[in-house]
């Protein structure tokens, strides 16, 4: 089983000191991001996520983001990336 993030409609500067925040109270554990809300993605807060996806990975858990608003992949496309580059897997 893993814990769930709900991202806010708005992932701006304001955002991602709390979602920061959020990720590191699930930090050791699998974990599940619901970007289904998401309407704006700024590029701090993507890079809070881009963090968290390194921290997962090394920490041996598993992230994924799912579902995911057609703005927030649309958002991810514009930057340059894809949800794959923000998920991880767990090692064995």
């Amino acid at each position: 089983m893993s814990a769930t993030v709900v991202l806010p409609r708005r992932l701006d500067l304001p955002a991602a000191r709390p979602l920061a925040r959020s990720l590191m109270e699930m930090a050791g554990q699998n974990l599940r991001i619901d970007a289904e809300g998401v309407g704006f993605l700024g590029g701090l807060c993507l890079q809070v996520l881009l963090a968290a996806g390194i921290e997962w990975r090394q920490s041996g858990k598993s992230l994924s983001i799912e579902p995911r608003s057609p703005e927030f992949d649309l958002a991810l496309r514009q930057f340059g990336l894809s949800a794959v580059d923000l998920a991880t897997e767990p090692q064995p």
